[in-house]
């Protein structure tokens, strides 16, 4: 009996070892994370009202319409994406790797960094000391700061990777190496060819070198950390394989392949090589393969257990976040048609659809694995169900608001407008007034939404939660489930058995 528990109880005491050693660092990154997505969101409220209501906080300079947008996404993207990608990283690492953090306080203190220069970056941005460079908005000093910031924190993932235990390689590790790596590739490769080696006589140059970065940041990293988190995410809470390892390692290469082609799309008609522009309109296209790959392999196997879904918070984020990844590659897609770039690449409908992806897509697979993450590091529970579940249909409702008005009919009215010879700027403009209401609303939606989870995150954060062996469910036990699919499972099973080892 002592043979067969032996090897539990090890493993039981591993995966606690390792919770404890990341417990600030990743519950920082997460509550930060939290708190930066809440200013980008309010941030992008009042950027949205402008557009319908000029006058709205007219007393206030520093938040017109030109400021308050490059905030609102630099905010997004390196305030909430960043860290809480950092926050996913190091965690799944470090348990698919069996290794212990070592040096949690570097990380830490790498994280305090991160955000004393993204508050500075934003500052800065706000008032008007920004480079005006779409999703690199901060000024350069801060950029590299931050680049070489990233080294502090990426590093230890690496060697916990390097120094693993057993010869097992995760689905899951593959894509969080890749984004590992090709993070400081895009964002040093952003730098240099739209920032800091061209002069004021190369805007053609900053535009194009801009559209890749926007694409590549995307593709490069945010989707493959929010698919590592979606394939350890959907076998821990089912208790079931992944449903395809070999669909999986296609969708891995066809991404990493395909992905850094993208974004040129955006510069078609522009005084670049012909052969750039539809071979990237090709690959956003192609990016519709990997994207269902990543769909069918966690729809099926969180239909494998069906109890799990309808219960869990961590499973129904992450198969919202599959079908957001699905629905913004198919919309991508659509949009870098030629037929279609001429309604869309010049209108509003490039912002929203790149809202859809990061929210819709990205945030919602990281709301999930911060469900599962957190009660682990915390050694508490979830405070409230409902809650979760308000934040969960709250967030849908933004993001349907925003995918709707924003991306399709007012990006097509809008272009459509534009293209019309007799018609001004200012008329073209306006036929935007009722597609702008639902983009505000749409903010309101999130903006409640989030409110409630930096709440509960903070009660977290002050380990209020309830202890219990039971997990905060979104609906009663089911009786085939007698611990929950997030409770006991974890504790009991060799750990990381569900996931599919090369």
């Amino acid at each position: 009996m002592s043979t067969i528990t032996s090897p539990v109880l090890e493993d039981t005491k591993l995966r606690a070892d390792i919770d404890r050693s990341l417990r600030h660092p990743v519950m920082f990154f997460f509550a930060s994370g939290a708190v930066w997505l809440a200013i980008s969101l309010l941030l992008g409220t009042m950027a949205s009202i402008k557009t319908h209501a000029p006058d709205f906080m007219s007393c206030c300079s520093f938040l017109n319409y030109g400021r308050t947008m490059p905030a609102h996404m630099s905010a997004l993207i390196y305030g909430w994406g960043a860290q809480a990608a950092f926050g996913v990283i190091i965690w799944l690492m470090s348990r698919l790797s069996r290794q212990e953090c070592k040096k949690s306080g570097i990380i830490l203190a790498a994280g305090h960094w991160w955000n004393l220069m993204v508050a500075i970056g934003t500052v800065c941005v706000l008032s008007g000391s920004g480079t005006g460079v779409v999703w690199m908005a901060f000024p350069q000093a801060i950029m590299i700061s931050l680049v070489l910031t990233y080294f502090f924190i990426g590093i230890w993932a690496v060697i916990a990777f390097r120094v693993r235990r057993g010869g097992h390689i995760y689905i899951s590790q593959w894509y969080l190496l890749a984004a590992l790596f090709w993070f400081p590739w895009v964002v040093i490769s952003g730098l240099m060819f739209g920032q800091l080696f061209l002069g004021d006589g190369d805007a053609l140059m900053v535009t194009a070198s801009t559209a890749w970065f926007r694409s590549a940041l995307m593709f490069l990293f945010f989707t493959p950390v929010a698919a590592a988190s979606a394939y350890y995410i959907a076998p821990k809470v089912t208790g079931r394989p992944v449903y395809s390892y070999h669909l999986a390692i296609f969708g891995f290469w066809a991404l990493a392949i395909v992905g850094p082609w993208t974004g040129m799309d955006r510069m078609m008609g522009a005084p670049i090589p012909a052969f750039m522009q539809f071979l990237s309109a090709g690959a956003a296209v192609l990016l519709v393969v990997p994207a269902i790959a990543l769909f069918i392999n966690i729809i099926k196997t969180a239909a494998s257990n069906k109890d799990a879904l309808a219960h869990s918070p961590s499973l129904r984020f992450t198969v919202a976040g599959a079908m957001g990844m699905l629905i913004f590659t198919l919309m991508g897609a659509v949009m870098s048609l030629p037929s279609a770039l001429k309604y869309t690449q010049f209108s509003i409908a490039q912002y929203g659809l790149e809202l859809t992806g990061l929210l819709g897509f990205f945030s919602m697979c990281m709301f999930g694995a911060i469900y599962f993450i957190v009660p682990r590091i915390t050694n508490r529970e979830w405070i409230s169900a409902k809650m979760i579940s308000l934040h969960f249909w709250l967030f849908i409702y933004g993001i349907v608001f925003i995918a709707i008005f924003y991306t399709f009919l007012g990006g097509f009215m809008h272009g459509y407008a534009l293209e019309q010879v007799g018609e001004s700027i200012m008329a073209s403009s306006g036929r935007l007034y009722p597609y702008a209401i639902g983009l505000t609303t749409g903010f309101v939606f999130l903006l409640f939404a989030i409110f409630m989870f930096c709440c509960h995150l903070l009660f977290m954060w002050l380990r209020l939660g309830r202890r219990s062996n039971h997990p905060t469910l979104l609906s009663s036990h089911s009786p085939s489930m007698p611990h929950g699919p997030e409770g006991d499972l974890d504790k009991l099973e060799p750990m990381d058995s569900n996931q599919v080892a090369h």
